[in-house]
């Protein structure tokens, strides 16, 4: 009896430890699954774009596709009518898109994931310009009679017309520009190549040294060898874009990047992961990697809180 009784109690003992194993381990050995669909600012898609990869690492089984809309287009075409759980923006929402939101039972939460130095570029061979004032900026990007050469912005410059590229009305860049530096949203020049491809950017501006153009700071650092970055005055003396001066907001020209996300899809297991793995990595190197600067400690902690995450 008493080798009968203690046998039993062994094999009790297996299997409860066995029991206790699976308990343990069972959160980490589900493997997260479904699909993330991503939208939005192209300046912001190479962050979106570095995180579905580094997550899809840890979770192969998560499908991640991220589409660079601009932010407006991401907005309208896909995050407003359901179409997407992230809308990627280089701007805050606007008061029309967040009514439309409500007005279909969506309620965005919105996260900071970076900080953009906007850059304003040349030509590597442009020698006879390495900085512009907020004055010049208006004069050769607004809608009123603008100038069409160089030399009519200063007689130092060339006798020669621009070639101007920058983003599409739908980009948020389009939007943060004309406002901070025109002074009134939606008001610019319309004779620009307008793109929401910011390589186009880059080829366009690469190819002609009469050519300017601007977008996210991350385009520019990827291309330094073919690009030239110009210092931007603000009434203070001209600064240069980098990722120390977006930071400390010396820039003139820095800005948050942010990413909407719908509450309802943090109702999903593997989208709530996702967020929370994208706005933990945003106070990383990972984002120095990609060309902006990380989000502080206080955004970080903003960020959590809003997801109800310690």
């Amino acid at each position: 009896m008493k080798s009968s009784l203690w046998l039993f109690v062994l094999i009790a003992v297996m299997l409860s430890g066995c029991g206790d194993g699976d308990t343990e381990t069972g959160t980490e050995n589900t493997e997260l699954s479904g699909e993330i669909k991503i939208a939005g600012s192209s300046t912001v898609y190479p962050i979106a774009q570095a995180m579905a990869e580094e997550f899809s690492k840890l979770h192969p089984e998560v499908n991640i596709v991220v589409s660079s809309t601009g932010t407006g287009g991401g907005f309208s075409n896909f995050f407003i009518p359901d179409n997407s759980d992230i809308n990627n923006a280089s701007r805050l929402i606007k008061d029309n898109e967040l009514e439309q939101l409500r007005a279909n039972g969506i309620e965005p939460i919105q996260l900071k994931v970076g900080i953009d130095a906007l850059s304003m570029v040349v030509n590597k061979n442009a020698d006879w310009l390495d900085h512009l004032t907020f004055g010049q900026l208006k004069q050769i990007w607004g809608p009123d009679t603008p100038p069409k050469k160089w030399n009519e912005i200063s007689p130092d410059w060339p006798d020669e017309k621009f070639e101007l590229y920058g983003p599409a009305a739908t980009s948020g860049t389009f939007d943060y520009f004309t406002l901070k530096v025109i002074g009134q949203e939606d008001q610019h020049r319309s004779d620009y190549h307008k793109t929401e491809h910011d390589n186009v950017i880059v080829q366009g501006i690469a190819g002609n040294i009469y050519a300017l153009g601007y977008f996210g700071y991350a385009y520019y650092a990827q291309n330094t060898d073919r690009l030239k970055a110009l210092a931007i005055d603000r009434g203070d003396g001209p600064v240069l874009p980098s990722l120390e001066n977006a930071r400390s907001d010396e820039y003139p020209l820095s800005r948050p990047l942010f990413i909407y996300v719908k509450k309802k899809s943090l109702g999903k297991k593997h989208i709530k992961e996702f967020v929370d793995f994208f706005v933990r990595q945003s106070a990383t190197s990972l984002i120095s990697d990609v060309g902006y600067a990380p989000i502080t400690e206080a955004m970080l902690q903003e960020n959590l809180a809003k997801l109800n995450i310690n």
